[in-house]
């Protein structure tokens, strides 16, 4: 039974010529599990405001928007809020309480249900998604994670019928992320709940997909199944390097088996036709060699904390990060990372402990530069054209490509262009350390990859970089050396290949693919290296690879 139909939809913002949305078909049934995919400002975000018509941007529609065999725009106030549930990319934009009990409740309020029915879908909701223990808690003192699994449960309290997703794990630490993802199929497998996402992160989602939907450049580039749209999306495609660890490999090494799509399935066809003689790439001098460097910023048993009453958040850590070198920072939502990054930059006092920036307790101005996990805080004018040169920043002189709308709000820019921005006027001051706070956060595949390769120019020139980040892959490409926070400590640290070859779950869906068959493979690239080895190997022994 179809429940969505979008036919022939187009969208321009207001005072831009480009349309942001061209012709756009798509057809959702009851139950189905539809992901979204495609560039930064291919219009995802954009298509799902415009479903959820209290979110729907201003600008020129043309087109319809049918849910149930009618228009969205003739569904009532009350059946507009409750029949479509929608969950946001920053889960303090939907956050409108102090208190988890209270946001539960809170939207069931404002449609006038009765206080029995408000207590008894509160209680059953809070048992679904296991958050009994936090049910008094004030809403400020949980985790990115939890913030996010409030915001879903807050949302399924008002019993949609459709579910629509904007990135909901761009913030999220694998771990939380995957326990997200976790929670969003069981809505749809359990209660048949129709789901729509959007998402960068296709490894953990793409599996779950009854149906996928390409967009690029605004209009449906592909859809249908996925593992056949994962099967021949082209290596040019914006989206083919976002695909799934397993998608990749499979596609890069030109194989002709059948495509995997999660983790396991990509194991199989790792050790099914791979490995006969090779299983480890030789080892590195990367971490001899930085253990030699000067210190650019250090930790020396550091505590912090928010409050003179509060928990510790810094409890002993300590951290060493050498000149010129990229060193990325993981581990779960509220184990410390952003609090060593405003520490590390003088924002925040700690109360015990050194911290050394070049050998100097307090650097001079200018020389440690910080951007916020929450970029939009630096945004103070109404245009990209007037925020660029509010900082002094010449697009030119970046080590990016900054192709933005320049008469556009910063505010309605996608997550990813919106990060580009930030990092543009932070790095126009050009200082000798750079803090990242999640800098990958709501970037594409190319905007992440321009984004790892300024970084490593900018490591080139001299510059040292502490990057706090979800993102394994990223890490495990671009960092000299990671470390893992747990608790407000420092517990393990170690160059790329060894420190996510080591680690079950704070790791890379490639080095989960080979762990125990393969050693030290992180990446892709590592995997298909080891398995073109083999496939070499198999050759010179006159044998032939399935």
């Amino acid at each position: 039974m179809e429940i969505l139909a979008i036919k022939d939809l187009s969208f321009c913002y207001a005072g831009e010529d480009s349309p942001a949305l061209s012709d756009v078909n798509i057809t959702v049934s009851q139950g189905d599990f539809t992901v979204l995919a495609g560039a930064t400002g291919s219009g995802k975000s954009t298509l799902l405001r415009l479903i959820k018509r209290e979110l729907a941007p201003r600008g020129v529609t043309a087109g319809g928007i049918n849910f149930c065999g009618a228009p969205v725009g003739a569904l009532s106030d009350r059946d507009a809020a409750a029949r479509i549930g929608y969950v946001a990319q920053s889960p303090e934009e939907q956050t409108v309480t102090d208190r988890v009990w209270h946001e539960l409740a809170f939207g069931l309020e404002c449609l006038g249900t009765p206080p029995a029915l408000i207590r008894r879908r509160v209680a059953e909701v809070a048992a679904f998604f296991g958050i009994e223990d936090l049910f008094d808690r004030p809403t400020s003192a949980l985790s990115g994670g939890e913030k996010q699994l409030l915001a879903l449960a807050s949302v399924m309290t008002m019993q949609p019928e459709l579910l629509l997703l904007d990135e909901p794990t761009s913030r999220l630490d694998p771990i939380a992320a995957r326990n997200f993802i976790s929670a969003v199929r069981r809505l749809n497998r359990e209660l048949g709940l129709t789901v729509i996402i959007a998402e960068h992160r296709l490894e953990d989602i793409l599996p779950l997909a009854t149906q996928v939907v390409i967009l690029d450049g605004g209009k449906v580039a592909d859809s249908g199944d996925a593992r056949a749209v994962a099967a021949r999306i082209p290596p040019s495609s914006p989206v083919a390097d976002a695909m799934p660890a397993a998608v990749r490999l499979h596609r890069t090494l030109g194989s002709t088996l059948p495509c995997p799509l999660s983790v396991r399935e990509g194991r199989r066809f790792i050790t099914d036709n791979y490995g006969n003689s090779v299983r480890a790439l030789p080892a590195t001098d990367i971490a001899e060699k930085n253990e030699k460097k000067p210190c650019a910023l250090e930790f020396s048993d550091v505590f912090f904390r928010y409050s003179r009453e509060g928990a510790d958040v810094l409890r002993g850590m300590s951290l060493r990060v050498p000149e010129g070198s990229i060193t990325c920072l993981v581990g779960g939502n509220g184990a410390g990372k952003s609090t060593a990054l405003a520490v590390a930059a003088g924002l925040c006092s700690h109360y015990a402990g050194k911290v050394r920036v070049f050998g100097e307790k307090k650097c001079p101005a200018g020389c440690v530069a910080l951007l916020p996990q929450d970029v939009e805080s630096l945004f103070l004018r109404d245009s990209v054209r007037e925020e660029l040169a509010d900082a002094h920043c010449d697009p030119a002189a970046l080590p990016f490509e900054l192709d933005l709308p320049p008469g556009r709000h910063p505010y309605d820019l996608s997550g990813g262009q919106r990060q580009l921005l930030a990092l543009a006027k932070v790095i126009s001051h050009k200082p000798h350390l750079l803090l990242l706070d999640e800098p990958t956060k709501g970037l594409d595949v190319a905007a992440k990859r321009l984004l790892t390769d300024a970084i490593r120019r900018l490591a080139a020139g001299g510059m040292t970089v502490l990057a706090v980040t979800h993102d394994t892959e990223f890490a495990a490409d671009i960092a000299d050396r990671c470390a893992l926070l747990f608790r407000g400590e420092v517990v393990s640290e170690d160059e790329p290949h060894r420190f996510f070859s080591d680690s079950a779950f704070y790791t890379t869906p490639a080095a989960r693919m080979t762990r125990g068959y393969f050693d030290r493979a992180v990446t892709v690239g590592d995997v298909t290296r080891l398995c073109r080895m083999n496939d070499a190997a198999t050759d010179r022994n006159g044998g032939g690879n399935a």
